[in-house]
């Protein structure tokens, strides 16, 4: 199995000055949880090469096992600081897509047509599409026969109970809780900071950092169960 990641290129938080990019955990956690199940991984992003890492998602109360294992793994290291371009990836080489969040993708990849199309490339052939924590930001301009991707699909994100506490709710583009009810999503979420992933067809949406390793491994079932169902009617 193969499974495209798609990482941010943008560093910037809004107006603040403050920079931002991938959260380290959400690239972190399923990178290994796809490494670890043998699945054959590609990383892009909007410009190529080593995408920006929140400085706030490495400081030490933010620390996980997973990022602990990615900083003493060098070939992990060199996949991240080599991502390939997002514009040359194709639905058809991959399996499934998955996107980590972190408040980066609010800005790039929730408009970036490259990364609408590829989506909806994905979406369209019957290929699963994972998005986690702010991703699922990226999903509001994608469609699907002309509605909404989300459109009366049960989904998660990062809540709006969850950007006050970090104090952003004025500096992102839109919160992600309300722009995916206002595209028709069936929204649901845990209290804060608890890790919740939700699957509803072939859409899998995670609410939170803590939720990268479920989102990831929610993902993995879905592709083996596919798997398994195709064996089973050859």
């Amino acid at each position: 199995m193969k499974i495209l990641m798609v990482f941010t290129s943008h560093d910037i938080l809004g107006s603040t000055g403050r920079k931002t990019g991938f959260w380290l955990e959400e690239g972190a956690a399923p990178y290994y949880v796809f490494r670890d199940a043998g699945i054959d991984l590609t990383l892009v992003s909007p410009k190529g090469g080593q995408p920006p890492i929140d400085p706030k998602s490495d400081l030490p109360e933010n620390q996980t096992p997973a990022m602990a294992r990615f900083k003493e793994d060098p070939e992990a290291q060199q996949v991240f600081a080599t991502t390939k371009l997002l514009k040359d990836a194709r639905s058809d080489d991959y399996d499934a897509v998955f996107y980590p969040g972190g408040h980066g993708p609010m800005w790039d990849l929730a408009e970036d047509p490259d990364s609408i199309s590829l989506i909806e490339a994905f979406y369209n052939s019957g290929k699963p599409v994972a998005a986690v924590c702010h991703a699922p930001g990226v999903l509001h301009r994608v469609t699907y026969n002309g509605a909404p991707i989300v459109k009366g699909k049960r989904v998660t994100g990062f809540t709006n109970t969850e950007e006050e506490e970090v104090q952003l709710t004025k500096i992102v583009p839109f919160l992600v809780e309300d722009e995916l009810r206002r595209l028709g999503g069936r929204f649901e979420k845990k209290p804060n900071w608890e890790s919740f992933a939700i699957t509803d067809g072939r859409l899998i949406t995670g609410q939170n950092p803590a939720s990268s390793t479920a989102g990831a491994q929610a993902l993995v079932k879905l592709l083996s169960s596919s798997t398994e169902s195709l064996r089973s009617t050859a």
